[in-house]
């Protein structure tokens, strides 16, 4: 593996120097330790529950080649938990467990004038990230092996994408896991106004009807999102419609919506907003509409709370969806510091047999500093907590409950190391 990731860097180096009067070679590097204490993340903390502490690290090399007519980009990454290796590699010191894969290895071909396609190992990011995100808050996050055509059509951005998806190679037959998207397709227009941005996204995604069997059910997802900036004022929302079959061939007819409002006044801006994720009021025998929307890609991180209490919507709010508004406020402090709090009210969008009569969840608190010391090094530190009620309390299977809370603290540095 050492090996061949160091010939891949010779050549695009050699190419860099090569065809230096038209094309550019950069190297960008990544290293983000995160040091967290848990005592309630994921899930609410129970009596007798200890904290726990770990540090985790990512760390990625980002090789990238462009000219004219191409561009490559190679990113071998590491994702580790200090001291997490099994075995003991001299005198009873550890080490951590060699987690070195790709997360980025794909190629961008220039087709024509305004038309590219990328082919590989890619992450994906539009508009607000609240259907196809890159989910960074995770160490180690999902990339797509994809196709994606992406073209000019007179004002309007054109991207159609497609993915297929196997878990090795058979003789026979395309089995998949039934919680994963065997293929993952997806049409995005965008156009930018004056001072408005539009797009307008369909997403179709398939999934096995059984482990065993080359069957699928589609679910299709098709709405819009809008931005407006002036002065001071900005104003952002979005809203989709989910239709098809679910994974066991329930109709599917869900929505999702998200709207905020910021308005900046000197060094604060106060921001408020709400997300609205239908839900089942009616399950098991009873149910012959599934009303749950599923999120797709969407980063939970970013718009549920950095508690992260609400990430696979069946079994996280017993298939009654989630409501979620919040309020909160941005303060610059200086050039390098910042401050961000949000509260967040919680709420099932829809009670069931399943849930108590209190569609109520919780009241989550988030605060974080940011304190940039380099153009390519941030210090960012936060801490979360969570009065949750009964509701919640019931659908997470924690009765004695303690307080909820977490604390992290992250360094990330991202310099340029060649160029």
């Amino acid at each position: 593996m050492k090996k061949n990731l160091i010939s891949s860097v010779l050549v695009l180096m050699g190419l860099a120097f090569m065809h230096q009067s038209v094309a550019q070679f950069t190297i960008d590097a990544q290293l983000r330790n995160r040091f967290e204490v848990r005592n309630g993340f994921w899930q609410l903390a129970a009596e007798g529950d200890n904290s726990h502490v770990h540090m985790s690290q990512r760390s990625r090399l980002r090789f990238a080649y462009q000219s004219e007519n191409l561009k490559l980009v190679f990113t071998p990454q590491d994702v580790r938990i200090w001291g997490d290796d099994q075995t003991a590699s001299y005198a009873g010191f550890y080490g951590s467990d060699a987690s070195l894969d790709l997360f980025e290895a794909y190629a961008e071909i220039r087709l024509s004038e305004n038309g590219w396609l990328s082919v590989g190992r890619q992450k994906f990011a539009y508009d607000n990230l609240s259907l196809i995100s890159d989910i960074d808050w995770l160490q180690n996050p999902p990339t797509n092996d994809a196709m994606v055509l992406k073209t000019l059509a007179g004002d309007w951005n054109v991207h159609l994408a497609t993915s297929w998806n196997s878990l090795d190679a058979q003789l026979a037959e395309n089995p998949y896991p039934v919680n994963r998207f065997k293929t993952f397709n997806f049409l995005w227009l965008n156009r930018r106004f004056e001072n408005i941005g539009l797009s307008l996204l369909h997403v179709l995604a398939g999934v096995t009807r059984t482990p065993d069997t080359n069957k699928l059910n589609f679910r299709n997802t098709t709405g819009v999102y809008a931005d407006y900036a002036k002065g001071d004022l900005s104003l952002k929302g979005n809203f989709y419609y989910q239709y098809g079959k679910n994974q066991a061939g329930t109709d599917v007819s869900a929505v999702l919506a998200d709207g905020e409002i910021a308005l900046k006044v000197g060094d604060l801006t106060p921001v408020a907003g709400f997300s609205y994720l239908s839900g089942n009021s009616k399950v098991g025998a009873e149910q012959t509409t599934d009303n749950l929307f599923d999120p797709l890609y969407r980063t939970r991180h970013g718009f549920f709370g950095f508690l992260d209490y609400f990430r696979a919507f069946g079994p996280h709010t017993s298939q009654g969806g989630l409501m979620n508004v919040y309020a909160g406020l941005n303060y610059r402090i200086s050039e390098k510091t910042s401050l961000l709090y949000r509260a967040h009210h919680f709420q099932l969008a829809q009670t069931n047999a399943n849930t108590l009569s209190d569609k109520g969840l919780g009241f989550e608190s988030d605060l974080v500093a940011r304190y940039r010391f380099q153009p390519w090094a941030m210090l960012e530190g936060g801490w979360c907590f969570m009065l949750p009620t009964e509701t919640l309390k019931q659908i997470q299977g924690v009765a004695n409950d303690k307080f909820s809370h977490f604390f992290y603290l992250q360094l990330n540095l991202t310099p340029r190391l060649f160029n």
